[in-house]
């Protein structure tokens, strides 16, 4: 299989996909387009030629069909390797883990917006600013506290912890640039919360995945609006 991604500092949509390859160590090649969303760009035109929209992550089987958006991805990724929880092998928890799935899918356009996935940069002024003077982005950090530390208590920790239920999965990959974005801005945490958020960032696959990006040295204006006004 090839994944193909956009920037690894930047992408959070290409993160999700990655991490949980890596997490279950499911052979696939990555593919990393620079970052540009101009009509005939290189990152346009080799997707599309893939299969695909034009936007990342793109999941390409040997036989060249294609899957996108994150959520058929990891589901995808579940059908083939059953062999591996990717979700939760206990039924309501593995309906919860979907739910959150896809309430963050969906929603979050404060954060999305405000707080852009930057793992390169740590910007606690910024990310206090904002928080003081955006209502949304205070309840989407609420929210979130909310979702993480509810899971946490009743599926998380009866199953041994540190993550959401229990061992590493798709939920655990879906916000793993979430705790990007909240780390990096310095947005506050709950005790429990802030706990998960670490032990996703010390999780191996999280781990490679930062240390790819700090390696990349490229800077895209769009993703950094903080930076240029």
């Amino acid at each position: 299989m090839k994944l193909y991604i956009g920037n690894k500092n930047y992408s959070s949509w290409s993160m999700r996909s990655g991490v949980l390859l890596t997490a279950f160590g499911i052979a696939h090649e990555p593919v990393l387009l620079r970052l540009d969303f101009s009509p005939g760009s290189t990152f346009a035109t080799t997707l599309k030629a893939a299969g695909g929209p034009a936007k990342v992550p793109l999941l390409v089987d040997d036989d060249g069909f294609a899957v996108w958006e994150t959520l058929a991805i990891a589901e995808t990724i579940a059908e083939r390797h059953p062999e591996h929880a990717i979700w939760p092998r206990d039924a309501k928890a593995r309906a919860r883990a979907r739910s959150m799935a896809a309430e963050m899918h969906a929603g979050f356009g404060s954060l999305r917006s405000l707080c852009p996935m930057n793992i390169e940069a740590y910007l606690p002024e910024v990310g206090a600013r904002l928080l003081a003077s955006e209502p949304g982005l205070q309840r989407d950090v609420a929210r979130i506290d909310q979702l993480w530390s509810d899971a946490l208590a009743e599926f998380g920790k009866s199953s041994g912890g540190p993550f959401l239920f229990g061992e590493f999965g798709a939920i655990d990959a879906y916000f793993a640039p979430v705790v990007m974005r909240v780390t990096r801005f310095g947005l506050p945490l709950s005790e429990q919360a802030a706990a998960y958020a670490a032990a996703v960032e010390k999780h191996p696959a999280v781990v490679a995945w930062v240390t790819d990006a700090l390696a990349e040295n490229d800077f895209i204006a769009d993703d950094e609006p903080y930076r240029t006004k």
